[in-house]
Formats: structure tokens, C-alpha cells, sequence
């Protein structure tokens, strides 16, 4: 008697487990149906790095939102156009390419990037080797420069707004400027002015800190001939087609990202801000931007060209 019941008991439980199961493949076959969410990055130094730094976060989402999530690597100045095709719901992009963004898509703003000393703003800086004899922003005019990425805040926008309201324009005051080409182009101006190919450098601080750190260069050779203000480093936000809801459960899901959060890619344990180099996002508050909106109408750049 006692052996039938179990029998029944045993019989019992696996049908539980079998409905349970049966349930959990019906769940899983929903949620297959729903397209992928598209995040678009801005690739930073080259696709091949970006994808390594970014490809932790991308699965993270995709695991809590329970929902696949597609990374989207977009070279700097071919976002704009993917966002007015929507090739994308979400981006992470640099603070002056989401002011585009959000002026002439009205894309909404979901997190900023929390790294170095400024937490989530970061600051562009004028640079030049000592022995140059260049300490001051009017010792600048008639030499040469090496600027960012032409849309880069920190590194282009920031130091091109300094010279201006310093009397000095870049476009017919100086010897010459140039932008390096290809990759890991903020590294190439610390190499430019630290072989001597160029008087000045125009490097985002948080670089030139990394650089220091790395041992690649001693700041005892420089001088910081300038610094910018402090303005909102790189920054989160979704395209006004996504949901509402979705868009703040991403919010929540970045904001509340902890330094220890991993997830397995290929076998692989990897930290997700860690590989992101980051300590974290913070709020994204609209306000803040001013500064960047001021700055691009300063330089003449998007979205306020007047060309």
C-alpha cells in the first residue's frame, strides 16, 4: 500500500514538473515572437574594441528585460541617419552627438556615464610639452593643433569653443589643424604632441588621466594650458518610437547597475561595467546639456549649423 502511494506521490510530481515545463517553453516561445530591441553604439576607438566593451552590457539587458537585445556598432558621424531610418531603439553616444539626437529626433535622455575624476562630466583640455615654451591660450595662436574627432565634445568642441572665446579662431589664426585619421584617435593626439608633430593637443582629460596611469606618458612634461568646464560625459536614451515603460525599464536597469553585476559571454565570466570602463550611470538631467548646446552653437556644429 505504502508503495502505491508512493508511485502515485512520484507520478504526481513529475506531471507538476512536466506542466511547469510546458509552461515555461510557452513563455519562452512568447517572448521569442517579440522583435529584438536594437542598441546602437557609437563605436569608440574601433569596432573591434567597442564590441568587446560593449557586448557584456548588451547581454545584461537582454537577460533582465528577458527580451533579445541586438548591439548596433555606428561609426560617429552615421548615428544621425540610422536614427531618422529607426535602425535603432536605444543608443549610447557621446553628449554632443545625443544632443543631436534629441533636437532633431526628439530622443529621449536615460543615463550618463559615471568614469574618472568628474563622475558623469567630463572636461577637454589644451595641452603642450614643456619644453615648448606654450603656457597660455594666447600663446597658441599662430602654431599648430591637433584636434578630436570633429564631433567629439572633449576632444574637438570643448577646446575649439576655449580658442574662440579666447580670441583666437581655429580657422584662420592658427598654423594649421588637423584630426587624425582611423582609430583611437584620442590617443594619436598624445603621441602627436609628445613626438613633436604638433605644438598643441586638444585631449579629453579623462584620456590624458588614463594615459598617465598607463604609464604611456609623465604629465611632468606638459603643461594644461587650459581646461573646459565640466559637462555631461557619454550618455544612454531611446528613440521616441520605443514604449514608455520599455524605456524606463532600461533607465532603472542602467541606473542600478552594480560594480559586481557579471554575465557569461563565451564561456566567459566578464564584470559589465568593468568591461565598460565605467563606475556606473547616473540620471540623465536635461538641464545639464545646456552647457553642450551652448558650446555647439559657439563651434557652428549640429544640430545649430548655420553652413
Amino acid at each position: 500500500m505504502k508503495k502505491i502511494k508512493y508511485y502515485l506521490l512520484l507520478a504526481a510530481a513529475v506531471l507538476s514538473l512536466q506542466a511547469c515545463s510546458g509552461e515555461q517553453e510557452k513563455k519562452t516561445t512568447a517572448e521569442s515572437t517579440e522583435p529584438p530591441l536594437r542598441f546602437c553604439y557609437m563605436i569608440c576607438d574601433s569596432r573591434e574594441l567597442s564590441s568587446e566593451r560593449f557586448a557584456p552590457f548588451t547581454a545584461y539587458l537582454s537577460e533582465k528585460l528577458g527580451r533579445k537585445v541586438e548591439m548596433v556598432l555606428k561609426n560617429t558621424f552615421d548615428v544621425e541617419a540610422a536614427a531618422k531610418n529607426k535602425e535603432f531603439d536605444f543608443f549610447h553616444v557621446n553628449s554632443a552627438v545625443a544632443v543631436v539626437l534629441k533636437e532633431r529626433h526628439k530622443a529621449d535622455f536615460l543615463g550618463v556615464d559615471i568614469q574618472g575624476r568628474n563622475g558623469h562630466k567630463a572636461t577637454g583640455t589644451l595641452i603642450a610639452r614643456k619644453e615648448s615654451g606654450i603656457k597660455t591660450i594666447a600663446d597658441i595662436k599662430g602654431k599648430t593643433v591637433l584636434f578630436g574627432p570633429a564631433l567629439a565634445p572633449f576632444g574637438y568642441m570643448a577646446q575649439y569653443a576655449m580658442l574662440l572665446d579666447n580670441g583666437i579662431d581655429p580657422e584662420t589664426d592658427l598654423a594649421r589643424y588637423d584630426i587624425p585619421p582611423g582609430s583611437l584617435k584620442h590617443d594619436k593626439i598624445m603621441y602627436g604632441v609628445e613626438y613633436g608633430k604638433y605644438d598643441v593637443g586638444a585631449a579629453p582629460r579623462i584620456d590624458l588621466d588614463r594615459m598617465v596611469k598607463s604609464e604611456i606618458i609623465d604629465l611632468d612634461d606638459y603643461n594644461i594650458i587650459a581646461e573646459s568646464e565640466p559637462m555631461p560625459y557619454c550618455t544612454i536614451g531611446a528613440l521616441p518610437h520605443v514604449d514608455q515603460g520599455l524605456k524606463e525599464k532600461v533607465k532603472n536597469l542602467a541606473l542600478n547597475l552594480k560594480k559586481d553585476e557579471t554575465v557569461l559571454i563565451d564561456g566567459e565570466v566578464l564584470k559589465v561595467l568593468k568591461r565598460m570602463h565605467l563606475d556606473g550611470f547616473a540620471p540623465a538631467v536635461d538641464s545639464e546639456y545646456d552647457i553642450i548646446r551652448e558650446k555647439l552653437k559657439r563651434c557652428n556644429m549640429a544640430p545649430y549649423d548655420k553652413h
